[in-house]
This record gives structure tokens, C-alpha cells and sequence, in this order.
């Protein structure tokens, strides 16, 4: 080439020459030499004017060699020359890009008629592709890429991203996919690391192309029109280039697992990868787990065996409330990293909290203890387990097998506190489960050291609350939990404790107006979602209305009145019952049992039934004076709410029990046992009332199985000694009467139950 430079060739071929041998010495290492010969050449007033495809893509590559061999060259002694230079480099940059994607845009145009052939060589494999498909180079790519992050890196942040906004409004073509997806990645990530609200710049879709005299290069053609959609916010425009880059990567995957490829797989992946992960906290940030969940669903086809990409998906399912799929996935996490306990935590979490399968949750919580690596989660590990053997405990009914499992729930628990003497959840845990063996001071000890390593922890609140009660403290349990409520206004826990330790410390009238405050609180909060033509009787309207006193308010009334005619208490619960599947039987228990035993989750379901627990809650105070019609008439209301709720069933038998009418009693206790035969409640009862209508043996096996249930019950423990003294066998009467003085001075206001064994 140098020779035939020397035998002064035609303008057009000297000049091709020129560039090539630049090209060359770039590519050698030669910047200053490759430099000197670019400076032969006037790049800047090369015409393009019906310039061949070839021609457009020589000078392109040009201006690319150019600005990169300035980068490569010793800094400039002169601030002033480094500045001039600096500016050159990004101009040269931009030229060489626009230059270039203007000349792929002519070739599509022009490769509609005619193709050709090209060998490339891609992962060590020459592969035949058409002329369309090749793209700019890697040296012109480079300066595609190089020109915005220039102007970001000289502190010109609104030039870099409408550098980038400008090269990604060029019309596309096959050629550029790869390239566009890298812009379209960096742009989303330029806009998440340094542009909010405040300084994001919309979009402007008017052309602002430089002055010809200034630039005399065309610009390539851009996309227009009146279809176009335009981001409003930095969200959006983020949101939108994830998904246009997550689009191509995901197309442009290498599937192929064959050892030849797995060069050019890995780099496709990571590629792809790092495209989830700003997904991932653009859409994490607005609350878009399934979106998310259903993105990683996508990217399933080519993550075989990729940890990272199994365990973001588990994550999201989590978040998504899809528990059962996150499960199973995070069982597939197990297998690619089996030594990762956060994994073997998660798994026990959801095991525990909403698979009910404790004895999976165990198991994998005594595979973080056995792990052979030391990691820092084995105090962890040892609180997982006893939360799970605490959880196994309640199952099952063998006193046996309960007091083994509580034994080895405090033993792990203990283990765990020893571990890490800095968790909070471990001396709440261990709180949680002294107070259900009812060991009271030690139980207090540790509720109070997790308040101290916490002072904001609400179960801990809580729990503290029902121990100073369980030690008859009621004034300053009934304290606490009002300091609490100024923290926590809108906690229906709280409120119900209040209204309790009202009940035994003030007069009813107080424990009834913080019934009202419920009801108000539950229609600010849920009344929008419910609609109108299921709101009840209208209740709930006078009582949140009606600023007279709920004494003087006569309920049955406005319930008799706007509830449906011909309907009794009785017949009501009685038809249900009968029509009811045992399909709906279950599903109203599940639905009572989480409605009454955890803390409030969106969802219309629970709004209901924590609607109606406050009505059982005030018609148990209304029971409590005497207020019959008033007991009624919320009891009624309750039923409307849920009507298939064990607790209503049981309420019902309450009333018909105080109002003397014990057959009607006994038929209402068995409909709730029926729903539920672990409501220790109804057993209870309905055992009391077996004992006065004279069945002492059915009494005995009926009390038997509550104090089975529920050992800690004071209350089953005296009637089922009161049922054993009439029955003459006095000497085991004794006993029970004795367990049930024993519990009774150790009994909270409400079970240590309605804490819950919370992971947070």
C-alpha cells in the first residue's frame, strides 16, 4: 500500500489508501503515526455528497481511529490545548457515529434489491451472514459508546443523554441490534445513578441538528411522527429502555450449550443479566413484582443452572405473594448452591408462615445448623428451628409430643440467643415461648432485652402488654398499650388489648366507646374498598354517627329494622349449616382462623372478618351488662358479615346460653365445633352446658378434649373439675381445680397466641 501511495495515485484511491494505512497503524500501535497520516486526508471536508456505502463506512471508521488515537496520546501540558483536544475527541466520536449509522441506513435501503454474502467469524465459528446483518466494527461501536460517556465524564450530563436519546431515535436497522441494546442499557443506567424527578428534561422530539456551516455532514434519519410514544418522567423513559434492551438481549441469546460456544453464551448472558438487574430495581422501586416475576419467567429459557437468575426469580414470586411457585423454585436454588443459608432460611419462612408445613421448615432449618462452612446465619438457623418446634407444638395433641417439642424449642431457642446476644427476634422468640409455658418473670426478662435491642418492635410491645397483665397489672399494662396506640393509631391489636383492660379496670362504657373507635377506624380505612349494597344492616352507620353513648343506643332496633324480614338468628345459622359443603366449611375456617390469629393483611377478606370480630368483641361487653337486645343485634350484624365464621356460631351460642335457652345453646357450641373442633371455646362452653342440663359423662369427654387442646385454659380446667366432682372422683377433681388456680393467676388479658411468631 505504501507503494502504491508512492506512485501518486488518483485523488479517490490516494485518498482510501490514506485511511486504510491509518487503520493500520492503529491497529499496530501506532497512534501518533496513524495521526500524522489521518492529517493527510482534510476529514473535515471529505464530501459525502452520493458517496458510496463503502466510502460513508472508510471515513466513519476515519473519525473513529481519530478520536481514539487522541485518547490514546500523554495528556496535553496546556489545560487550554487538553480542552481543545478533549472537544475534538468527542466531535470526532460523533461524526464517526452518525456517519456510519447513516451508511447502514442507505445500505438496508439498498440491500432490498440486492445482498451479499459475508463470512464472519463469531465465538471461534465462521458463520455466513448477509451483508445487512454485519454491523459498524468495534472501533466505530466504540466510538458509538464513547462519545456520551465523555460528555457525562466532563460534567456535561444533559449533552451525554441527549447523545444517547439522539443515537437511539436513529431509524434502526438489522445490522445494529447488539449496539442498541448497550445504549439503550447505558442510557437506563445513566438515568438511575444521576437523574431524579427534579432534574430530569422530558424528551424533545424537534430536530436540533447543528448548522450545516458548523457540521457539514448529513445526520442520520431519526424516527418521527405523531404516534410516537414520549416518556412523561425519568421512570418511564428508564422502564421503557430496559424493556426495549431486555427484548433484544433476550432475542440475541446464544441457546446452544455446546463447548464451542460457551465463550460467546457467557457473554450473551451477562450481558442479558446485568439488563435484569436494573429491571429489578426500576420495578422493585414501584411495587411491580409480578411484571417482574413474569420477566424472569422469560429469561428461564437460557438460565439453566444460573443461580442468580433462579434466585431473583424466587425473590419475586416471594414479593408477588405466589408462595407455593417460590417455594418450589427456591428448592431448585438448593440444589445449584447448596451451601447457601439464606436460600434454606427463605424456604423455612415460607414453610412456616404461609405453606403450613412446619416439619419441611424444620428440616431445612437443621440444614443451616449442619452445614459444614461456618456463616454467620447459624444463630439464625437455631431460631428457625425453634420457631419451628414451637409451631409443631401447637399441632400436635399428645401431651407427650407437645412437651418434647417445646423442650426442644427452647433449647434451640436458647442456643440461638447464646449465638447472638444483638438479635432482638431471638429474645422475642424466647419471650414468646416462656410466656406459652407460662413462666412469667423469665419471660419478661427477655421481652425486655429485645425492647432494649428494640424499641420499636411492636410484637415485643405486645407481647409485654399481655405479661403485665398475666401478673394482674392491668393499670400498667392498660397504660402501655395507650402509649403504644399514640405510635401506632391505627392497630386493631392495640385497640382490642385497650378494650379489654378497659373491661376489668374502668367502667364498660369506656371498654364500649373504644369498640366505637374501631368501628370508625375500620370505615376510614376499609369502607371505600367494600361495596355499598354489602355494607350490612347500617349498624355500623348509626354507631359511627351517633355520638350518644352506645348504653343509651338501642342497636336491635336499626337492626331489626333494615335487615332482611323473616330471617331469625336461629333458622339462619341453622340453614347455613345444613347447606353449607364441607368445602365451604374449611374455607370459612381458614379464613377465621387468619382473621383472628394474625396481624392484618390487605386483602377485602380480612377486612370483613376483622369487622366482625369488633362486633363480637362489643356484643361480648353488651353479654357482659346484661344488654341482651344490644348483644343481639351485633351478634346479628357479625352473622351478616361472616356468616360462617365459627366464632359467630359460638357467640350465638353465648347468648342463647345467658339468655337461659340451653338446648338452642348446645345445638349452636356443636355447629361451631363442627366448623372448628379445636375452638377451645365452644368446648368449653358447650361442656358447661352439658354439666347444668345434667350430662355429666358426655361433660367429662367433651372438657376432656378442651384441656387437651389448650392445657393452659384456667377456665376448661375448673368445669372439668366441677364435672370430676360430681362424678365422684374427687381426688383427680383436686387436681384440676388446683391446675385451674395455678393458670388463672398466670392468665393474660387475651392468649399469648395472638402475638404470633413473627420473622421481622
Amino acid at each position: 500500500m505504501e507503494a502504491v501511495l508512492a506512485s501518486n495515485p488518483k485523488s479517490d484511491v490516494k485518498e482510501e489508501l490514506v485511511l486504510l494505512l491509518s487503520k493500520i497503524r492503529y491497529a499496530v500501535g501506532d497512534y501518533q503515526g496513524a495521526l500524522d497520516r489521518l492529517a493527510q486526508v482534510p476529514l473535515d471536508k471529505v464530501s459525502l455528497t452520493d458517496a458510496s456505502c463503502r466510502k460513508m463506512k472508510i471515513i466513519g471508521e476515519a473519525f473513529a481511529i481519530q478520536g481514539l488515537c487522541l485518547e490514546k496520546l500523554p495528556p496535553h501540558a496546556s489545560r487550554y490545548k487538553q480542552a481543545e483536544r478533549e472537544e475534538l475527541i468527542i466531535r470526532s466520536f460523533e461524526r464517526s457515529g452518525d456517519i456510519s449509522l447513516l451508511q447502514l441506513q442507505d445500505r438496508q435501503d439498498r440491500g432490498a434489491k440486492a445482498t451479499t454474502a459475508i463470512a464472519v467469524q463469531t465465538g471461534g465459528v465462521w458463520n455466513i451472514m448477509d451483508s445487512d446483518t454485519v454491523g459498524v466494527g468495534p472501533i466505530v461501536e466504540t466510538a458509538i459508546q464513547r462519545s456520551p460517556i465523555l460528555y457525562i465524564r466532563n460534567g456535561e450530563l444533559s449533552k451525554g443523554i441527549g447523545r444517547f436519546r439522539e443515537l437511539l431515535r436513529a431509524v434502526e436497522s438489522r445490522s445494529i441490534q447488539g449496539l442498541r441494546q448497550t445504549l439503550a442499557r447505558q442510557l437506563a443506567e445513566v438515568l438511575l445513578r444521576g437523574v431524579c424527578e427534579s432534574t430530569y428534561e422530558p424528551i424533545n422530539l424537534a430536530d436540533n441538528q447543528m448548522d450545516l456551516t458548523e457540521n457539514p455532514f448529513p445526520k442520520p434519519r431519526k424516527y418521527k411522527g405523531d404516534d410516537l410514544f414520549v416518556p412523561k418522567d425519568e421512570s418511564e423513559e428508564t422502564l421503557l429502555l430496559l424493556l426495549i434492551s431486555e427484548s433484544i438481549a433476550t432475542r440475541d441469546t446464544v441457546l446452544n450449550r455446546s463447548s464451542e460456544l460457551t465463550e460467546a453464551r457467557l457473554h450473551t448472558f451477562h450481558k442479558t443479566a446485568a439488563v435484569y438487574d436494573l429491571l429489578t430495581i426500576v420495578l422493585v422501586r414501584r411495587s411491580q413484582f409480578s411484571m417482574l416475576s413474569e420477566t424472569f419467567e422469560r429469561a428461564m429459557k437460557f438460565s439453566f443452572d444460573e443461580f442468580h437468575i433462579w434466585y431473583q426469580l424466587a425473590l419475586s414470586l416471594i414479593c408477588s405473594e405466589k408462595y407455593t411457585r417460590a417455594y418450589l423454585v427456591l428448592k431448585e436454588c438448593m440444589k445449584l448452591n447448596p451451601n447457601d443459608p439464606v436460600v434454606y432460611l427463605l424456604a423455612a419462612k415460607l414453610c412456616y408462615e404461609y405453606l403450613n408445613s412446619v416439619n419441611d421448615g424444620i428440616k431445612y432449618s437443621r440444614a443451616i445448623i449442619d452445614m459444614p462452612k461456618s456463616h454467620p446465619f447459624l444463630a439464625r438457623g437455631y431460631l428457625f428451628l425453634g420457631i419451628g418446634y414451637s409451631l409443631r407444638s401447637d399441632e400436635v395433641r399428645l401431651q407427650t409430643e407437645r412437651q418434647s417439642n417445646q423442650r426442644k424449642a427452647v433449647e434451640a431457642l436458647t442456643r440461638a440467643v447464646s449465638l447472638d446476644t444483638n438479635d432482638y427476634l431471638a429474645y422475642f422468640h424466647m419471650a414468646l415461648q416462656m410466656a406459652l409455658l407460662r413462666q412469667i418473670p423469665e419471660a419478661l426478662s427477655y421481652v425486655r432485652k429485645a425492647l432494649h435491642l428494640r424499641r420499636d418492635h411492636f410484637p415485643s410491645v405486645h407481647l409485654l402488654i399481655l405479661l403485665l397483665s398475666a401478673q394482674k397489672q392491668y393499670e400498667e399494662a392498660l397504660q402501655l398499650a395507650e402509649a403504644s396506640l399514640v405510635e401506632h393509631p391505627d392497630s386493631f391489636s392495640l385497640l382490642i388489648i385497650k378494650c379489654r383492660l378497659q373491661s376489668e379496670v374502668q367502667a364498660v362504657e369506656a371498654a364500649l366507646q373504644t369498640c366505637r373507635q374501631m368501628l370508625q377506624l375500620w370505615k376510614n380505612l376499609y369502607e371505600a374498598a367494600v361495596d355499598s349494597e354489602e355494607r350490612g344492616t347500617g349498624l355500623l352507620e348509626r354507631i359511627t354517627t351517633d355520638h350518644r353513648s352506645l348504653l343509651q343506643l338501642q342497636l336491635y332496633e336499626v337492626s331489626d329494622r333494615d335487615s332482611d324480614k323473616g330471617k331469625t338468628m336461629d333458622g339462619s345459622i341453622r340453614a347455613e349449616s345444613i347447606a353449607a359443603s364441607r368445602l365451604e366449611q374449611t374455607l370459612s375456617e381458614v379464613a377465621s382462623s387468619i382473621g383472628s390469629s394474625t396481624q392484618p393483611k390487605p386483602g377485602p377478606q380480612q377486612s370483613w372478618m376483622l369487622q366482625t370480630q369488633i362486633w363480637l368483641l362489643l356484643a361480648e361487653l353488651y353479654l357482659k351488662i346484661e344488654l341482651f337486645d344490644s348483644a343481639y343485634a351485633c351478634i346479628q350484624e357479625a352473622g351478616n358479615v361472616c356468616p360462617m365464621s365459627h366464632i359467630v356460631s359460638y357467640m350465638r351460642g353465648r347468648y342463647f346460653e345467658a339468655k337461659g335457652d340451653l338446648k338452642e345453646a348446645k345445638k349452636l357450641y356443636e355447629n361451631a365445633i363442627a366448623i372448628n373442633p379445636a375452638h377451645v371455646k365452644s368446648l368449653h362452653h358447650l361442656g358447661v352446658v352439658l354439666y347444668t342440663m345434667g350430662n355429666f359423662h358426655l361433660a367429662e369427654k367433651v372438657l376432656r378434649d378442651a384441656v387437651n387442646y389448650d392445657p393452659t385454659s384456667s377456665q376448661s380446667w375448673f368445669s372439668f373439675g366441677k364435672v370430676l366432682q360430681s362424678l365422684g372422683d374427687f381426688q383427680i377433681a383436686a387436681e384440676c381445680l388446683t391446675t385451674a388456680l395455678e393458670l388463672e393467676s398466670k392468665n393474660p388479658i387475651l392468649p399469648f397466641s395472638v402475638v404470633g411468631k413473627t420473622f421481622y
